[in-house]
């Protein structure tokens, strides 16, 4: 696989970056990157990238004969943690860290075979999974990650901001509540844990180390509670009311969590991440039904 020149390809979930300075400045760097990357961690490139990742570039490759995934990622306030993400789980619930380079923003994961996705698991009690990688990855956390309570302070000041700048594409009413909620919670003092805040069916794999895997964290320090925002609004779960407040009421239940404190995390961080995604109405229907609408 080339890793530089003319035949080098930009995934095009990963062009919306160049809607962004530093976006399009990684995107020129990447294969600099990949080459630097191939040779710290000594690997051998096996095939094209995996499809779907919007922040990352992610391909097969092995380490003295064994599979593995390397990850070059662009550093963010969401992903600059990842690597200790993984770290800290070991392997309990979530892949496995081979290899950390920081200065490249370069991951070498283990390889999750077959790797089926939740979203399109047949058969099977997803929900059960679900609790099942909660009750691992919910471990207790602090630092170096950054804290629920300041991230859900700048998804409250930025909110009307963004709903403004996509111009008003829900009514306000989603808007006032979620960042009300947001900023009411961020003052509670609770257990602090570490959070999974993407944790949906895409990032879920199935592996032969163990029957499922977490990907791609994001993670943050805080609110056991907030776990269940990402899974409770994941539309490949069934997107309807029933089957939302299902998802909120099973899991709050199984897991033992304040089922009002993650309704409004779940209604705040959807809100929050609805004005940049290309499923927006999506999010909205979600904090309606969560609203009671």
């Amino acid at each position: 696989m080339p890793l530089s020149g003319p035949e080098f390809q930009i995934p095009k979930s990963l062009l919306w970056l160049n809607r962004r300075e530093d976006g399009r400045d990684w995107l020129r760097s990447l294969p600099d990157l990949l080459e630097a990357a191939q040779s710290s961690f000594n690997l051998d490139l096996s095939g094209p990238p995996f499809s779907g990742g919007n922040v990352s570039y992610v391909l097969p490759a092995k380490k003295d004969g064994v599979d593995a995934v390397l990850k070059i990622a662009f550093i963010d306030r969401e992903s600059r943690h990842e690597a200790d993400a993984l770290k800290l789980w070991n392997g309990n619930g979530a892949v496995k860290l081979l290899a950390h380079d920081a200065e490249l923003g370069a991951l070498l994961l283990e390889r999750c075979r077959p790797g089926d996705l939740l979203a399109e698991a047949s058969g099977i009690d997803q929900m059960e999974v679900l609790t099942g990688l909660l009750q691992k990855l919910l471990v207790p956390a602090n630092t170096p990650f950054s804290s629920l309570a300041s991230e859900a302070e700048i998804w409250a000041a930025t909110m009307h901001p963004d709903w403004i700048r996509a111009g008003k594409p829900c009514e306000q009413r989603l808007v006032d509540v979620a960042a009300e909620a947001l900023k009411s919670l961020a003052q509670d003092q609770t257990e602090k844990v570490l959070l999974h805040q993407d944790l949906h069916g895409h990032n879920i794999l199935s592996a032969d180390r163990d029957a499922w895997l977490a990907i791609d964290p994001k993670p943050l320090s805080g609110d056991p509670a907030f776990c269940l925002s990402p899974i409770v609004r994941s539309s490949e779960f069934g997107h309807t009311k029933r089957a939302a407040l299902y998802r909120l009421d099973r899991l709050s239940a199984d897991l033992g969590l304040d089922r009002e404190r993650a309704r409004y995390w779940t209604i705040g961080q959807t809100m929050a991440w609805a004005f940049s995604s290309d499923q927006a109405y999506k999010h909205f229907d979600t904090a309606r039904w969560l609203l009671g609408s």
